[in-house]
């Protein structure tokens, strides 16, 4: 684990548990593509930056969960580095209490409250192409968070961020972080469409067109298995938690409290796309939002 792999003459990654883009801009400086999810991770890119020689210049983070920006903190007071995010994930990544919040659903407790779903506040700037290392493209990647982004290298290679989860991560979670079902479709089948020389998404194997293409496409099934999941569990009228249980139990899977507010908010973004692709309908019963099937 962390490992440096070198890709191509520029580009790297750091192999972590939410991959690390790394790529040389200079003869001595670099730039990252997310943090890592902790101080610890900080330290580990720190080390490996100090082992080639090399100054951190900037951190362009994909978006603001946790596991990608948890190191930005440490590395920018260790190197005085510019970081910059997209849109609204720079009000996340300045103000990283909006996460557990935003999941919750409210003003967020304790049990909420720790690395895994808020990290370390840390200076930000917006991303834009105008701030990009020369030759760099921005990708954008929405569907998974707000306004996700991935890169284009001038090497040619594509750095993906959270798009595409890997077969075993699907086969073990069964239910993906999404914010928009919507958007997370419209950029599968994007990334379909894509050429690279190399992909490199932060969750799954760095690989080829035809792989990553496959992919996309086993991630296009699963959101479709769940869709139909939660259609039949809204035959009769149903509420959230309900729908939720149903999930649950069907897959086997148990529920923590992170869980709950994780798997519950993509629930309730699976039961707004529904909605307005006209396939659910909402009723109120006793007091109860229930969610039915349109026969």
């Amino acid at each position: 684990m962390y490992e440096l792999i070198q890709i191509s003459q520029h580009d790297y990654y750091i192999q972590s548990p939410a991959k690390i883009g790394l790529v040389r801009t200079g003869e001595n400086e670099v730039c990252l593509i997310d943090s890592g999810n902790d101080k610890d991770a900080g330290k580990k890119v720190k080390k490996i930056l100090d082992a080639n020689g090399w100054s951190l210049k900037a951190i362009y983070n994909t978006h603001s969960h946790a596991d990608h920006i948890g190191g930005n903190r440490y590395l920018q007071t260790q190197t005085g580095c510019r970081i910059y995010a997209p849109g609204i994930e720079r009000d996340f990544t300045e103000h990283p209490v909006l996460e557990p919040s935003y999941l919750y659903g409210g003003n967020p407790p304790k049990d909420l409250r720790h690395k895994f779903l808020m990290a370390q506040e840390s200076d930000v700037l917006p991303l834009s192409p105008e701030v990009l290392p020369a030759g760099w493209e921005m990708i954008m990647l929405p569907g998974h968070s707000f306004a996700m982004t991935g890169f284009r290298t001038p090497d040619g290679n594509v750095y993906l961020a959270d798009c595409l989860a890997s077969r075993e991560t699907l086969e073990k979670y069964r239910i993906s972080f999404l914010v928009d079902v919507k958007a997370y479709l419209n950029t599968l089948k994007d990334v379909k469409g894509m050429e690279a020389n190399l992909f490199i998404p932060a969750h799954a194997a760095a690989a080829g067109k035809e792989e990553i293409a496959a992919l996309a496409q086993v991630n296009i099934d699963c959101v479709m298995e769940i869709a139909d999941r939660i259609l039949s569990a809204c035959r009769e009228p149903a509420g959230w938690d309900d729908i939720l249980k149903t999930l649950f139990d069907g897959y086997g899977l148990e529920l923590t409290f992170e869980q709950y507010v994780l798997t519950g908010s993509t629930v309730r973004s699976y039961l707004t796309w529904l909605k307005e692709e006209g396939r659910l309908q909402v009723e109120f019963t006793d007091n109860r939002l229930l969610w039915r099937s349109v026969q």
